[in-house]
């Protein structure tokens, strides 16, 4: 179970959740924070900014989702996570960008991800 099985279809973003035990909230978040990730004994919490269109939040939620896939919150301690954020960043939007443009089902997404590549 993974994010390629989301974005095939073959599982459901609740069913992705659980298996890395996660959950999502939306926040009001500052302008120009779209989500973050905070990993909290064990259970992986994914802040949405609420304030996002329907098609930002589910990129959103992708990007966050390959930071758990990539491990980077385990990764390092936090004393040193800030040194590496723009690394992570890049990381998870060339996983993502990777996962569908690779991929002959790309179509097929175009609904759940519809921004995929930009």
């Amino acid at each position: 179970m993974n994010l390629k099985s989301l974005l095939r279809g073959e599982i459901t973003q609740q069913e992705l959740l659980n298996y890395y035990n996660a959950n999502i909230s939306y926040e009001s978040l500052e302008k120009g924070i779209n989500g973050f990730i905070k990993c909290y004994k064990g259970i992986y919490n994914i802040f949405i900014n609420k304030n996002l269109s329907y098609y930002k939040r589910r990129k959103t939620i992708i990007h966050e989702l390959a930071h758990i896939e990539l491990n980077h919150l385990n990764q390092i301690n936090n004393d040193l996570f800030a040194f590496y954020i723009d690394k992570y960043e890049d990381e998870a939007d060339r996983y993502v960008k990777h996962l569908m443009e690779n991929q002959k089902w790309k179509k097929i997404t175009i609904k759940y991800y519809i921004f995929a590549i930009l």
